[in-house]
């Protein structure tokens, strides 16, 4: 007789969710061009070319000047003050094609700090620049710093998450499953950590951490601090859930089984509502990026030389700049799709866990 277990019947179940099943591949891969992010992205995300500042996306050809065809390749570009504007301008020199190739030499660097390397993903093995979306006020490659920042936006909240999401669990169902005194101590205790206005804690926070820590740690220390009182919401759903389940039928058998009561919490409440818990997580870790998204973009998170999405998009705060340059916005494109992504395998998580869906 063919048994499976219940999280196996879960993955059968998701993989059914052909929308969940693309987002998660989608979000793998842009995972993985984050972990590769020195060998993904063409320049480190402090190279500058002075020559190009607020250059356009580079336009990749596969036609000359002349109509021929040839493999993908791209023009050197000149600049040109526009006096009527004040803005440099970019015409193509089509007097000499540079080719685009894949796993071409460059910039040497080391992957994850150990491996010594020069070989990009992409790149057109010349001096002539490749910007696949253009280049900031300094000159360097929008796309390079977009794929670099994602290490620090997509990985550095699940600490954050994974520890908000374990205490929630914990002194939730401890509350819940147990009652009375120690119901009541962990209630109160809820109750003062909401009580704290999240925004200030942030610019409290900020101001109290050393100055010569880099922006990284900086904010690694706040979403860490912050996840210490930010598993307030999820135990207090845990509770209320554990209160409504206690009483079953399957607990009294565990009960009288002698299963002890972390195991009765662990093994056989939270299993009958992991539909929420599931849909919670994937939700906790889109709200982190969007939470150092914002702290960035208001100068509280990640700082230069360091770069995530949110520092980003600093350089897009002047309507006027985003007006001639809108490729700045590149990295907003990048926090939607990667909240999107997360937000519908949420949802394929949910149905699988579900046992009330077809």
């Amino acid at each position: 007789m063919l048994e499976a277990s219940q999280y196996g019947l879960m993955l059968a179940k998701f993989k059914k969710h052909r929308l969940a099943l693309i987002s998660f591949w989608v979000l793998a891969s842009i995972y993985l061009m984050a972990i590769l992010a020195n060998f993904v992205a063409p320049y480190s995300p402090v190279t500058r070319f002075g020559d190009l500042v607020y250059a356009s996306p580079t336009q990749i050809h596969i036609r000359d000047a002349e109509g021929a065809f040839h493999l993908p390749f791209v023009y050197g570009r000149t600049s040109q003050l526009d006096e009527a504007t004040y803005t440099y301008t970019f015409a193509d020199d089509t007097s000499t094609r540079y080719p685009v190739r894949l796993f071409t030499k460059g910039e040497p660097y080391k992957l994850w700090g150990v491996i010594s390397s020069d070989v990009h993903l992409i790149g057109v093995g010349s001096e002539q620049p490749l910007m696949l979306m253009g280049s900031d006020q300094l000159g360097r490659d929008l796309f390079s710093r977009i794929v670099h920042a994602a290490r620090v936006s997509l990985f550095i909240g699940f600490g954050g998450v994974l520890v908000s999401f374990f205490l929630g669990i914990l002194l939730g169902g401890i509350s819940g499953f147990f009652g009375g005194t120690i119901d009541l101590i962990i209630q109160r205790v809820i109750e003062f950590f909401m009580s704290i206005p999240q925004i200030p804690l942030w610019m409290g926070l900020s101001a109290a951490i050393p100055e010569n820590w880099t922006g990284i740690q900086t904010f690694l220390a706040i979403t860490i601090i912050l996840s210490l009182v930010g598993w307030t919401g999820l135990a207090r759903v845990v509770r209320g859930k554990i209160i409504s389940l206690r009483e079953e039928d399957y607990v009294t058998a565990a009960k009288i089984s002698s299963a002890g009561n972390l195991a009765i919490i662990f093994r056989h409440l939270l299993p009958g509502f992991m539909s929420y818990l599931i849909v919670h997580i994937t939700i906790a870790i889109p709200g982190m990026i969007l939470g150092e998204t914002t702290l960035s973009f208001l100068g509280l998170g990640i700082n230069p030389p360091d770069v995530s999405w949110g520092s980003l998009l600093q350089q897009a705060q002047d309507v006027t700049v985003i007006a001639f340059y809108p490729w700045l916005l590149y990295p907003c494109a990048a926090i939607i799709l990667a909240v999107v992504l997360f937000n519908f395998i949420g949802d394929g998580l949910r149905d699988a866990a579900d046992p009330y869906t077809r």
